[in-house]
Order: structure tokens, then sequence, then C-alpha cells
């Protein structure tokens, strides 16, 4: 129960870091959600290590138990390892800083996030 209400919140808060790209472009509210996100962008890694690790137990679990696989888990498995890529790798994570709208990886990641937004959304409001 726990480890599951962690993946979900790993996953909308996760999510809100890659897709702050996006968000940023919303009338109104955009430039509030950039300053937030600057704020919790250093804590991005916990998140990640949250994330990966919760998301990996429930693949393990799920996969040694004879159970199907969810799309809970594989998301937090994308969104732990989005958020640790420059640790894991060394090499900058494509990000669009400044007014222009995310192109190519950057894009990618920031759709990524708000599927990933919806996916711990809906985890919180579906029964395990």
């Amino acid at each position: 129960m726990i480890l599951a209400l962690l993946l979900d919140l790993a996953n909308i808060a996760g999510g809100f870091l890659l897709a702050i790209a996006l968000l940023r472009r919303l009338p109104r509210v955009g430039d509030d959600l950039g300053k937030f996100a600057e704020r919790a962008a250093p804590f991005g890694w916990v998140v990640g290590i949250v994330a990966l690790a919760c998301g990996g137990a429930y693949l393990l679990m799920h996969l040694l138990s004879g159970g199907r696989v969810y799309h809970f888990e594989i998301v937090g498995i994308g969104v732990g390892l989005a958020l640790l890529w420059e640790r894991l790798t060394g090499r900058k994570t494509p990000t669009t800083t400044g007014p222009d709208a995310p192109t190519g990886a950057a894009l990618l990641l920031a759709v990524f996030g708000v599927v990933a937004i919806l996916v711990g959304l809906q985890g919180l409001f579906t029964s395990d």
C-alpha cells in the first residue's frame, strides 16, 4: 500500500519535473510553475531514486508472482531513469531553457512527463 502510494507520488512529481518545459507555456500559471520547478529541481534525483526503486520492486514482484506487468511500474522506471540520466551517464539531460518551445528529445521528455502525471493520478484513484 505505501509502496504503491510512493510510486504514484513519484510518477506525479517526476512527471512534473520532466514536463515543465511544456507547462511553462501555459497562460497565467506557467511562470509560477517554472519558479516552483526551479526550486524543486535540485531534489529531482531523490524523486528519481524513489520512482526507480518502487517501479523496479513492483516489476520484480509482478514478474515473479506470475501476474501481469502494469503500466504504472514501467512509467515509474522510465521516470526514474530520465531523472537520474545525468548522474548515471554524466551527459546532460536534454532540456529547453528560455522562451523557445521544446523540440526533439526535450519535447519527447516533456510529453512523457505529462503521461507520467496522468499515470500517477490514475494510480491514486484506482485500487491495488
